[in-house]
């Protein structure tokens, strides 16, 4: 699988918490495998500096997604919110959001679209390549 960002990248776009030292590796492999499964199959016309911005941006809304962004802090009588979105799929977070725009071709908001149906799994099928005469000897 070949990866298109880097954690630099990444971290551009998303407060990393330094303290932490987050590994961002795990949010961009599946960002990876998600742009090459989705939008280089939905249509081969991506070109790799388009499908790298995918990317960058998949990667980023699944850190927010375990890693929930500050919304607001308060210093006196301690008060944090953070954002947060109850939506399902790539509208979770301003990162999957932003993803689907990229994505000017519409792969990926397509595959919102098919998840918020239910309608994401793949149907399992069967294609016969024999005759109709299956059952006499040749």
């Amino acid at each position: 699988m070949a990866v298109r960002t880097t954690y630099a990248a990444v971290a551009l776009i998303v407060e990393v918490d330094a303290e932490i030292s987050t590994d961002l590796a795990p949010f961009i492999e599946v960002a990876s495998q998600m742009v090459t499964d989705i939008c280089t199959d939905y249509d081969p016309a991506y070109d790799a500096t388009k499908l790298e911005l995918i990317e960058r941006w998949l990667a980023a809304h699944f850190y927010a997604i375990r890693d929930q962004r500050r919304d607001m802090e308060k210093a006196e009588t301690v008060s944090r919110s953070f954002q947060y979105k109850v939506d399902l799929a790539l509208d979770q977070t301003i990162y999957g959001q932003q993803a689907k725009i990229i994505d000017h071709l519409g792969g990926l908001a397509a595959l919102d679209g098919r998840v918020k149906r239910g309608k994401a799994r793949v149907t399992p099928g069967v294609t016969w390549a024999g005759t109709t005469d299956w059952d006499e000897d040749a």
